[in-house]
């Protein structure tokens, strides 16, 4: 006969499939984020002084410093100065920015629709963006904002459908998960149709740079000007999801049981839902679509801190950011002059990452 199991045994749950048992959770949890921040600044600055003309990390280093404190530069360097501080410092600060929050957003929406494929563009915002985007660039208007018309634009078409989604899944004051996944699929395929009238009848080469710009996505039009809404979107995006981090928990579950452990799930659904479209607006305005960050990141950090939605929020913005900083130095560096389409990238790793996953860590994909 084995001997009785001591107490504390019987009051820890067992392991399961989707939460693999790990020792020193909190210490392992900050060495993740440490490690993946110290990461990204090596990443950044690496990717600063990369591309056409190549500039060391040291001197990438000096150029910045000397931004940052007003130090001196000679007048032989103030070119190479020009092209890291202005051109391509916020171009990898908005891939940074846009790769959190994507990765940040795609967990809570997986959460929110409980559906394990589903990223922030399965809504619809994005389609939304690239019509409004479309619109401003084809038909004009929006031109008291200068050269920002294109981004309000797609952040008002964003906006729009947001709204769309929401009243035309919204029953009673009630959002269904499966009613918000279809009508965001439904919204995204009729915006796509709008879209391609306005390029029918307004057809130019301009309209079908922009149309590629906004489906595939691009860090182009990165400047300074557009960081700082960006960064504040998606920093109080990532802080109010981490806050909501147990109810994210408790809805992933089901509505039957978020309401029998207090949970208003309906309530949570809508600001969190609001929350999530106005961040994706953000991003969506100024970096086009992107694809798979989104949707593969999530699961790719939930295979290493478990499913408990306050770990994965802590680690998933900075390996979304760490990982979008890499795509775009290879996006505009291995064609250069020429620049790849982010989405291209995104998509040729993702598929076969996202393939893995389902084979080796099938349960995470909606069972066997």
């Amino acid at each position: 006969m084995s001997p009785p199991a001591p107490p504390e045994a019987l009051q820890r749950p067992a392991p399961t499939a989707q939460e693999p048992v790990r020792t020193g959770s909190r210490t392992g949890l900050v060495a993740i984020c440490v490690s993946l921040f110290a990461a990204l600044v090596v990443s950044v600055v690496v990717a600063i002084g990369l591309g056409p003309a190549v500039v060391p990390p040291a001197e990438t280093a000096r150029f910045l410093w000397a931004a940052l404190s007003g130090g001196p530069i000679s007048a032989d360097e103030v070119t190479t100065y020009q092209i890291i501080w202005q051109i391509r410092t916020p171009r990898v600060l908005l891939a940074a920015l846009v790769g959190a929050g994507l990765s940040a957003v795609g967990v809570a929406i997986q959460a929110l629709v409980r559906n394990a494929l589903a990223d922030p563009f399965v809504l619809g915002v994005s389609s939304g963006a690239s019509v409004g985007a479309v619109g401003v660039t084809v038909m004009g208007g929006l031109a008291v904002f200068g050269i920002y018309a294109v981004s309000v634009g797609a952040f008002l078409g964003a906006l729009v459908a947001s709204v769309l989604v929401y009243g035309a899944s919204s029953t009673k004051g009630a959002l269904s998960p499966l009613r918000l996944v279809l009508t965001g699929v439904a919204m995204s395929l009729g915006f796509q149709a709008v879209m391609s009238v306005i390029i029918y009848f307004a057809p130019s080469s301009e309209a079908t740079s922009m149309v590629l710009y906004w489906t595939m996505g691009s860090f182009g039009a990165a400047s300074w000007g557009s960081l700082p809404v960006v960064t504040a979107a998606v920093l109080l995006g990532v802080l109010v999801l981490h806050r909501h981090g147990r109810p994210l928990d408790v809805l992933a579950l089901g509505d039957e049981t978020a309401a029998s452990l207090g949970i208003s799930p309906d309530r949570h659904r809508k600001s969190l839902l609001v929350l999530v479209s106005l961040v994706t607006g953000v991003m969506v305005a100024v970096s086009g679509s992107i694809a798979f960050v989104g949707l593969v990141m999530p699961h790719l950090v939930r295979m290493v801190v478990g499913a408990t939605h306050a770990r994965v929020l802590a680690v998933a913005p900075l390996a979304g950011a760490v990982f979008m900083v890499w795509v775009d130095l290879v996006s505009r560096t291995l064609v250069a002059p020429r620049e790849l389409p982010l989405g291209v990238i995104t998509a040729l790793v993702g598929v076969p990452v996202f393939i893995t996953l389902m084979r080796r860590k099938s349960y995470m994909f909606g069972g066997r």
